[in-house]
C-alpha cells in the first residue's frame, strides 16, 4: 500500500509521461492484462488512457487492472489511470519512506 507521500512522489513523476496503452470499446481483457503486466515490469510506473468509446467506468477498468496486475493505483485523472508497481529485475525509482 503507497503512502500519500509515495502516492505525491510517483504523481510528480509521472505527469511527464505520455499513456502508452488505450482502453477502447473492448474493455480490458487477458491479452491486455498480460502486456501491461510486462510493461510495469520494464517501466514501473506509466499512464493507460481510457477512449471515450470504452462501455465501462473508468473506476471499474482501473479496479480490473490493479487486481489483474497486482499493481498499486496512483491516480485517476480525467481518462487517464496512472499505475505502478515496483519492477524485480529493473528498479528505477526509489520511492520516499
Amino acid at each position: 500500500m503507497l503512502t500519500g507521500k509515495q502516492k505525491r512522489f510517483l504523481r510528480s513523476e509521472a505527469h511527464h509521461l505520455n499513456p502508452i496503452f488505450q482502453v477502447g470499446k473492448g474493455g480490458v481483457n487477458e491479452n491486455m492484462i498480460k502486456q501491461i503486466s510486462e510493461a510495469l515490469e520494464a517501466r514501473e510506473l506509466f499512464k493507460i488512457s481510457i477512449l471515450q468509446n470504452c462501455e465501462d467506468n473508468k473506476d471499474t477498468v482501473a479496479e480490473t487492472l490493479v487486481k489483474g496486475t497486482g499493481a498499486e493505483l496512483v491516480q485517476i485523472i480525467g481518462n487517464t489511470i496512472v499505475l505502478y508497481k515496483e519492477s524485480k529485475e529493473n528498479k528505477q525509482l526509489r520511492l520516499p519512506n
